[in-house]
C-alpha cells in the first residue's frame, strides 16, 4: 500500500524497518502522472516487504529539500536509512520492478 508522505509524517514513515521507496512528484507533472500507476501497482505487489511512499514536492518542502530533489519524478530507494539507488524521470514497469527487487536483495 502506498502512503502519502508529508513533512508531518515523514519521520515516522522513514523509521520503517522495511526497505523504503519514495516517489517525489507533483500533480502538474506529466511524467509523474505516467509513473504513478506503476508505483501504485508495485506498492500493492510488495505490500509488507517494502514501504512505498508518494511525496508531493509542494506539500513536503522540508523532505524534498532534505533529499536534494531538484527534478521530478525522482524515486529514491532507501535501505537501513541510506539511499541505495534512485532514478529520475519515467520508467517502464519492468525497469521499476527490477529496482524494487534489487532493494530486497
Amino acid at each position: 500500500m502506498e502512503v502519502i508522505v508529508t513533512d508531518d509524517n515523514s519521520k515516522e514513515f522513514m523509521a520503517s524497518e522495511l526497505p523504503i521507496v519514495i516517489d517525489f512528484s507533483a500533480t502538474w507533472c506529466g511524467p509523474c502522472r505516467q509513473l504513478a500507476p506503476i508505483i501504485e501497482e508495485l506498492a500493492k505487489e510488495y505490500d509488507g516487504r517494502i514501504a512505498v511512499g508518494k511525496c508531493d514536492i509542494e506539500e513536503a518542502v522540508e523532505l524534498t529539500d532534505e533529499y536534494g530533489i531538484r527534478n521530478i519524478p525522482t524515486v529514491l530507494f532507501i535501505k537501513n536509512g541510506q539511499v541505495v539507488d534512485k532514478f529520475v524521470g519515467s520508467k517502464s514497469k519492468a525497469e521499476v520492478q527490477q529496482k524494487f527487487e534489487a532493494l530486497l536483495g
